[in-house]
């Protein structure tokens, strides 16, 4: 059971018209008040409605880096496809929330992964730290910002359903957002379904943990 949340407040700082290869979004700039920056990008007008949305992760790694350890960069410019396609919805990009929450420097424990033969749970275990440390109270508070209280919610992740209606939102429907599984992610997404419940419908049977 996910406990409520208390609520929040974030300020709004600046936007700014941004040309994507999807179409023209919205993009503002959100602080917390840990001082923490957020991103809400914005397609059409979704006030008002249940809008699409993605709340996306920070993953340095693959948004930046292009690793092909996960599969939040192709997710990222796919949410913006179906958002644009749909006419309108909001992208959120919640900085703070790198690897799960925990921190970009513990995030690359990719050597425990290597050498000691873990999956993303255990080599955040083996760390001393939570198997997820993310909280969605500064999502909620953008959107109720952006006049959107229901969501269509882009994510393959119950959880993050979940802790965004502990901290406020309603959410109307799960959207999946699956990305095609490559050879160096397999493990990871298996990772996902079979120990945080993910629905993953793409990886193989046989890739189990």
């Amino acid at each position: 059971m996910t406990t409520a949340q208390p609520a929040r407040s974030v300020v709004r700082c600046a936007d700014a018209e941004i040309p994507t290869d999807h179409g023209p979004f919205t993009a503002t700039a959100y602080r917390s008040a840990t001082g923490t920056e957020h991103l809400a990008m914005v397609f059409g007008d979704p006030a008002g409605t249940t809008a699409l949305t993605r709340v996306h992760s920070e993953c340095l790694t693959g948004d930046v880096l292009a690793s092909r350890r996960c599969d939040c960069g192709p997710q990222r410019p796919a949410a913006l496809e179906r958002i644009a396609h749909t006419g309108a919805g909001v992208l959120l990009y919640l900085r703070g929330h790198e690897g799960r929450g925990i921190g970009l420097a513990a995030k690359i424990a990719y050597q425990l992964q290597d050498r000691l033969g873990l999956d993303t749970v255990d080599a955040n275990l083996h760390l001393g730290l939570p198997v997820d440390a993310r909280d969605y109270a500064d999502a909620a508070a953008i959107l109720h910002d952006l006049g959107i209280d229901s969501i269509d919610l882009l994510t393959n992740n119950p959880a993050k359903a979940a802790g965004l209606t502990a901290a406020g939102i309603t959410v109307a429907h799960i959207a999946p957002l699956e990305i095609t599984p490559n050879d160096h992610n397999t493990h990871y997404l298996a990772t996902k379904r079979d120990r945080l419940g993910h629905r993953l419908t793409r990886v193989r049977l046989t890739d189990t943990l």
